[in-house]
């Protein structure tokens, strides 16, 4: 159930990690070091230079690999938008969706959702049913994203999902968002560590966000404290907690304390683990990131099955009557961050 990548991303995140794969990884991030400060170089001295489109950009994005939680993220940003009487769409790359993402792919027009998870990618599909009011869209080519959006929806906002390193697209908004819990884990680059660019990348990011990994929200809400005042950054605390969880066919809930199998395939499943503390978790299942469920995977297993939202739309056409879905509240003051940049 794991590959080579999930081995990798262990190490990423631990201090101690030494053998022969961490100096070949520690060697290999010396050249993806250089072609990042290689690309970051043109575009900071204007050699090459970002599209503009006619909308306000807001980017919500991280420094490290995935599992920081910029899903529920966009998700309030786009609600918050839609409530105060905007339209705004979201540009995804549609990464682990079967359509290509050399072609624009439009998964939502805010009403309904042209196709299944496995065609648009697990976050998409999820932001599509999840997000009503807002277009989403898939495409490599954000800015031809974009200007589709704005062209055929006449939106007047862009959220780019994942957009930080993406510099082709001019954002008026930078936000950032960290992991409490994990940090930049070895804070080491790609392939040896989880950071995507160097920590000089903080001189591009308007806003930062502690994502609280924990239920007890101490950790995160000190943490944003340090940042602020060591990056001279506004810095607010997301705070997502497990809510309840329910019958992916039925929606009905399920009862407090019954025993289950949990199966997760995100970045990282230790918090949506830590999630069911109100459940007797029986087993744990892990999967790689953006897995592509089969049914005969979860048949084998007896008993209830509660798995993440992301993964739950995935399993939606299986004869199965066992599967359970983990509703998370996610708390983060889009107005603030949005006010103090706009």
């Amino acid at each position: 159930m794991k590959n080579l990548k999930t081995e990798i991303t262990k190490i990423h995140y631990n201090k101690e990690a030494n053998g022969v794969l961490v100096k070949l990884l520690d060697f290999a991030s010396l050249f993806y070091g250089a072609g990042s400060r290689f690309k970051n170089f043109l575009y900071d001295k204007n050699i090459l230079k970002p599209h503009h489109v006619k909308a306000f950009v807001i980017s919500v994005g991280n420094l490290t690999t995935g599992g920081v939680g910029k899903t529920p993220v966009v998700a309030e940003f786009a609600k918050y938008l839609i409530n105060r009487g905007d339209k705004p769409a979201i540009i995804s790359r549609g990464y682990g969706g079967k359509l290509s993402n050399k072609q624009l792919n439009l998964i939502s027009d805010g009403e309904k959702t042209y196709y299944n998870a496995k065609l648009a990618g697990d976050e998409p599909y999820w932001l599509s049913e999840n997000v009503k009011g807002a277009v989403v869209v898939t495409s490599k080519n954000r800015f031809k994203a974009a200007q589709y959006a704005i062209e055929k929806f006449g939106v007047n906002y862009i959220i780019l999902d994942d957009g930080f390193q993406h510099r082709k697209l001019y954002r008026d908004l930078d936000i950032v968002l960290m992991d409490s819990e994990k940090g930049f884990g070895r804070e080491k680059l790609m392939p040896a560590g989880p950071l995507r660019e160097g920590t000089e990348a903080f001189s591009r990011v308007d806003k930062l966000v502690i994502v609280s990994k924990n239920t007890d929200h101490t950790r995160a809400e000190k943490l944003a404290k340090i940042m602020a005042k060591k990056l001279k950054l506004p810095t607010a605390v997301c705070r997502t907690e497990p809510d309840y969880a329910y019958n992916i066919k039925t929606s009905e809930r399920l009862p407090a304390g019954s025993d289950i199998t949990a199966v997760s395939a995100i970045g990282q499943p230790e918090q949506f683990f830590a999630f069911l503390k109100d459940y007797n978790i029986k087993d744990k299942i892990t999967f790689d990131d953006h897995h592509s469920y089969s049914k005969s995977e979860l048949s084998g297993i007896k008993g209830k099955i509660v798995t993440t939202e992301k993964d739950a739309v995935k399993m939606l056409n299986f004869d199965m009557d066992n599967i359970y879905a983990l509703k998370l509240k996610t708390e983060l003051n889009v107005g603030e961050l949005l006010n103090a940049g706009n």
